[in-house]
């Protein structure tokens, strides 16, 4: 076989992989830039030991190998995980499950974020929604809030009544142990940050334009009624809080160091080990002589501008 100027280029491939891999990762770091000096000067002077951007880094591609790991061993025992993510707004959430979900098969794991209830809905019982989209065999389920909304935001914003959260508490832990007993491995992590540093947060949305859409009308009640979600975090955390199902606690106030932390402790609630991979070889490409590419009508290609 004659050489191919292929052979030689292993070397540019994983060079160009580790630029774009460093790109995407730039590209979702931009959603903590900061648009004025004036910010950047309020911000760090609220976070003066931000952690070195090298050491992150190479701290959540670390972490975000051993995520692979993790996803290979549920795939190959068949276990069923779901990982809740409460918090107040702007706490976070969000930012770890981009994270966590960044170079793992979106067919293995998904995400929940549902919106409100339809009418319907709010006529079944109240967990059959989130039923639907438990996990099956060698799946992980990431809800980006969950039924917990009832004991939060519901509650507050006088959505749900006292009756229907009183029910809500009842069987909240009984609803819990019927999915471990199943057979799901249950994690439930709620992500704390201060008064202070969810007006600061907020105020960066407002001012971002590529932040806006996140700022709801039940965001910013959350700022009026910041103590009512304080009662109400306090009960849920005190009520459900079962041993079959345990709350963590993410401290949330450095956005990097709570995914890091959150990441790692994750990491740690399960068995997981290496898997052996049939080797994987790139079989030969067919030639054919005869072979003609046909030729496309240029009106099917998207136009070139960058």
């Amino acid at each position: 076989m004659t050489d191919t100027p292929f052979e030689d280029a292993p070397r540019d491939w994983l060079e160009a992989e580790l630029i774009d891999t460093l790109d995407e990762d730039f590209e979702i770091e931009f959603e903590d830039a900061i648009l004025s000096q004036e910010i950047r000067k309020i911000y760090n002077r609220a976070h003066p030991e931000q952690i070195d951007r090298k050491v992150y880094f190479q701290s959540l591609l670390r972490l975000q190998a051993e995520l692979i790991k993790l996803q290979d061993w549920v795939q190959h025992t068949g276990e069923k995980v779901v990982v809740l993510f409460e918090g107040r707004d702007a706490a976070g959430k969000g930012g770890v499950i981009k994270r966590i979900t960044q170079r793992l098969n979106p067919r293995l794991v998904r995400v929940v974020a549902l919106p409100a209830p339809s009418d319907r809905e709010k006529t079944q019982w109240y967990f059959q929604r989130y039923v639907s989209h438990l996990p099956a065999a060698g799946e992980i389920v990431l809800f980006d809030r969950s039924w917990y909304n009832r004991a939060g935001v519901e509650r507050v914003m006088g959505f749900a009544n006292d009756d229907q959260v009183e029910a809500f508490f009842h069987d909240v832990p009984e609803f819990e142990r019927m999915l471990v007993r199943s057979g799901i491995r249950l994690v439930k992590y709620w992500f704390s940050i201060t008064d202070e540093e969810q007006q600061m947060r907020f105020l960066m949305r407002i001012h971002d334009p590529m932040k806006q859409w996140k700022l709801s009308p039940m965001d910013l009640q959350s700022r009026v009624r910041w103590e009512q979600y304080t009662k109400a975090k306090e009960e849920m955390l005190q009520r459900s809080n079962i041993p079959e199902a345990p709350w963590y606690i993410v401290e949330g106030n450095d956005k990097k160091r709570a995914r890091l932390n959150c990441i790692d402790h994750l990491l740690t609630l399960f068995p997981y080990g290496p898997i052996n991979h049939e080797e994987i070889s790139l079989p030969e490409r067919v030639f054919k002589p005869d072979y003609e590419r046909a030729i496309l009508p240029r009106d099917l290609y998207v136009p070139s501008k960058y």
